[in-house]
């Protein structure tokens, strides 16, 4: 690999991790770690949950799926919109109106301890299945552009990424964000306009190509549930980024970091709006490798897999120096919500878990407490990277254990926040039966996996309601 490149890439990632190390404070405090302090600008904030978004899984894993197929699972962005929606008008002033920077306080408000330690460690084990999700997928540009092996490079970048999100906290991870944003953005547009405009023909021929081959296709709209249709991941989408934005602790926190409430809901909408156009760019980038690796089939490697093309692309194809800046943009994305996972995950064991032993707990002693859980969150999610090895999509592998991982979450939510009537025993029980569908889902799969996260949501809150209705006494 060209020297040039090498050290583009390293200059940006290298400049990344000491700019967002340069936000440590020798006398911060924990609630600077946690929200900064609610003093960041809405477009800031919003380029952030956006950068959440964006991880190495869509940089990857979307281009990956256009190619080996269609556009179906840009679906899933076209729901955002959706979400994003109930974000600004419900989500964002519930949840600025809580005491706690916590997204599961409220749960244990309504139903008591049990389903705040329910949810959030469902939560926890979804963040770390993405952050290894992740960091596998960051890995294999890098395995192409240095010739590192995969191991290597998931153990360095997991102490770079946990080094700077230990040191300056969520501040240092929104900034960092907002910045790595605008970086992906440009690489993927620059990538598709010299993938499009190297074709023999023209960019044109990229288009009759895909349209030949049904490239562009959203699925079949057809009523099975079994295979991935439209209307999978529509609902799949919907129900998902529903609880992104209603329960999931990287946006609530995000929420909290906001200066006022009005920057606070435009974050929420200018996050989610931004990612449909540049989602579609990543499968036009999908698209437009499938186009020209049938045009010059003899370049690209026999038998390679999917979630490898645009790396092996971005290595071969690029001039000398748009490879560094490439690559580079792919680490942004992917440090950016690896980072994200982090401070969320290390902010959720502080406030869900330690401080409920320890009440009295100091400063200093939070500030310990929520570093050592970045590094032990750090380590988890590279164990998980490296089991990721062994997956045929990591993009297909995702989706199934973030819709298992979910645990019903945003079904216990709702729950507590429509029904004024659901008690405790209530909401158990829906959980009880939301578990079992979701154990169901996994031993005898009837229905595609990325239902499990709608069917198990469903019977929470269902289970939970009616119960309360047949057998609470008290009025809604």
């Amino acid at each position: 690999m060209h020297i040039i490149d090498i050290i583009i890439f390293l200059l940006f990632t290298g400049g990344v991790v000491l700019f967002g190390c340069s936000f440590f404070q020798k006398k911060g405090s924990s609630d600077e770690f946690t929200s900064a302090g609610r003093s960041l600008p809405g477009w800031v904030v919003g380029m952030s949950i956006f950068a959440t978004y964006v991880s190495s899984i869509s940089y990857l894993g979307y281009p990956g799926k256009a190619f080996a197929g269609n556009w179906n699972a840009f679906v899933f962005s076209l729901s955002i919109p959706i979400a994003s929606f109930f974000a600004a008008k419900y989500f964002v002033p519930f949840y600025r109106n809580q005491q706690s920077v916590s997204a599961y306080s409220f749960l244990e408000q309504r139903f008591g301890r049990w389903a705040r330690v329910y949810a959030s460690s469902f939560y926890l084990l979804t963040q770390i299945a993405r952050m290894g999700s992740i960091l596998y997928l960051l890995a294999l540009p890098m395995n192409e552009l240095l010739g590192w092996n995969i191991e290597s490079i998931i153990l360095i970048t997991s102490v770079a990424i946990v080094a700077y999100s230990m040191m300056g906290g969520i501040k240092a991870v929104i900034w960092t964000e907002a910045i790595q944003g605008i970086i992906l953005i440009g690489g993927a547009l620059l990538c598709l306009v010299l993938l499009l405009f190297d074709m023999p023909e023209g960019p044109m021929q990229t288009f009759r190509i895909a349209v030949e081959d049904n490239k562009f296709s959203l699925g079949s709209f057809g009523a099975s549930l079994s295979e991935s249709t439209f209307w999978v991941c529509m609902i799949y989408g919907i129900f998902t980024n529903l609880q992104n934005y209603g329960i999931d602790q990287n946006y609530v926190q995000r929420y909290h970091t906001a200066k006022n409430m009005k920057e606070a809901k435009f974050s929420a909408l200018f996050g989610g709006y931004l990612f449909i156009p540049v989602s579609a760019i990543f499968f036009l980038i999908g698209t437009g490798l499938y186009a020209f690796y049938k045009v010059h089939p003899e370049a690209l490697t026999a038998n390679m897999g999917a979630d490898f093309v645009f790396p092996f692309f971005i290595v071969n194809e690029l001039p000398v120096g748009m490879t560094g800046l490439l690559i580079a943009s792919i680490f942004a994305a992917g440090m950016s919500t690896v980072a994200t996972s982090v401070t969320s995950s290390s902010t959720v064991i502080l406030t869900d878990y330690y401080q409920h032993f320890r009440k009295e707990a100091g400063n200093k002693e939070k500030l310990v407490v929520l570093k050592v859980s970045s590094l032990l969150v750090g380590v988890l999610g590279a164990l998980v990277a490296f089991a990721f090895m062994n997956a045929e999509s990591a993009l297909d592998a995702w989706w199934a254990l973030s819709s298992i991982f979910s645990g019903g979450m945003l079904g216990l939510f709702l729950l507590g926040y429509l029904s004024r009537k659901a008690r405790s025993i209530d909401a158990a029980l829906g959980v009880a039966c939301g578990l079992i569908a979701l154990i169901w889902a996994v031993v005898d799969p009837l229905v595609h996996a990325n239902l499990a996260i709608v069917f198990g949501t469903l019977l929470v809150f269902l289970v939970g309601f009616l119960s309360a209705r047949l057998f609470s006494k008290k009025s809604i």
